[in-house]
């Protein structure tokens, strides 16, 4: 189950900025965890390889590099996704920053090779 987008900027055919709105019923957030529900890693990287489609069409994932999480993505959150593909290197790069009002605050990053 995909989050809600909301927007869909692509300034470069290289990059891509996707707003998203993570509703409190996404499937991912059952069970992960009781006291406090959050978007676990392996939805994020579901989602990246999702829009990575669209950079990098017949390209599949082969490994996760720099992976950082470092604060929580809770249900109700807007977040954007930023995706920069670097083709030489085989390389895509995320980021998904959390809004707090006009701020955003970086969630997680990393970057993840890929092969045809």
């Amino acid at each position: 189950m995909k989050a809600a987008e909301l927007e869909r900027r692509q300034a470069h055919p290289q990059q891509l900025e996707v707003v998203l709105h993570l509703d409190p019923e996404l499937s991912w957030f059952r069970g992960h965890f009781a006291v406090q529900p959050l978007l676990p890693g392996v939805a994020q990287i579901d989602w990246v390889m999702h829009y990575a489609s669209v950079l990098a069409p017949g390209w599949r994932f082969t490994s996760l590099k720099n992976v950082k999480f470092q604060s929580p993505l809770l249900p109700g959150a807007t977040v954007t996704l930023t995706l920069e593909w670097l083709e030489a290197r085989q390389l895509l790069t995320f980021s998904y920053q959390r809004h707090d009002g006009d701020a955003r605050h970086t969630a997680s990053s990393g970057k993840i090779s890929l092969c045809r």
